[in-house]
């Protein structure tokens, strides 16, 4: 069981911040809940009734909209199907279906993105929805990728594995032309498969990390040089989290170890 401000809300299949970090929203067996971050409080939540157990769910920063893929103990909606729903209209008001299940799923202020296990999708949404272009990645069993989240950057960054151990891919979104797949570039970050990904709110940093888990290495997504390196420990561990501050001057990292560092 979970408990959120002294409250049993069920078990918690997945946990994601929005783009301002200023709600958290909670995929769950019995639903989903959102809640603001300061002060703590429940700002929206969907009985199993409605949408069923969730695997996903994904806030479009602070509106009415919010992206849920269905799975679960008590699955109403497939695993394969993006769905967003409206809360002011109190139905789903667009549904996108793929040929193999969603691993994960993000939105901005025009664009869904969604993750198979071999390929991310980026489609234009909510007038007159259509995918726009579609990136083969490596096998990406935990549908990892990350995107800006800075609604006035100047670029849109799009970060994923690469095709060979250890990889990591990068697109700018606004120099592609719809329907195509452009050329991404890739940068060589760990010796063994990335674990994380993190880009900071420009789209100007991403810091990885491998399966190992004892270093996080931090990039410039335009040039490709590696910034800084930063070791977590020496014991190899499963991270859980990376993130960088509104500024980019510190990181925050938790792993299986029980601990959460913060470095400069």
């Amino acid at each position: 069981m979970s408990y959120i401000g002294g409250e049993d809300i069920g078990y918690i299949n997945n946990l994601s911040f929005n783009q301002d970090h200023g709600c958290f929203s909670c995929a769950m067996d019995n639903g989903i809940r959102i809640y603001n971050v300061e002060p703590l409080r429940e700002k929206m939540h969907l009985d199993s009734a409605t949408v069923g157990s969730v695997a996903l769910c994904e806030m479009l920063y602070r509106t009415n909209i919010v992206a849920i893929v269905g799975g679960g103990h008590k699955q109403k909606y497939a695993e394969n199907t993006v769905l967003l729903w409206d809360n002011f209209a109190s139905k789903f008001v667009a549904e996108f279906t793929f040929s193999s299940p969603i691993l994960n799923v993000r939105l901005k202020r025009d664009r869904l993105f969604a993750a198979e296990k071999t390929v991310i999708h980026v489609f234009n949404f909510p007038n007159n929805p259509r995918r726009l272009y579609s990136f083969d990645t490596g096998i990406n069993p935990r549908g990892l990728f990350q995107v800006s989240p800075f609604p006035s950057s100047e670029r849109q960054v799009l970060v994923f594995p690469g095709h060979y151990a250890g990889s990591i891919q990068i697109v700018d979104l606004s120099k592609m032309n719809s329907g195509t797949s452009g050329a991404p570039i890739t940068i060589s970050a760990h010796d063994s498969d990335v674990a994380y990904i993190a880009l900071n709110q420009q789209g100007t940093l991403v810091a990885t990390a491998s399966v190992k888990g004892t270093l996080i290495r931090v990039f410039d997504t335009f040039t490709k040089n590696k910034i800084i390196q930063l070791r977590r420990g020496s014991d190899p561990a499963s991270l859980y989290c990376i993130n960088f501050s509104c500024d980019s001057d510190y990181l925050c990292a938790s792993s299986d170890k029980g601990t959460i560092h913060i470095l400069p």
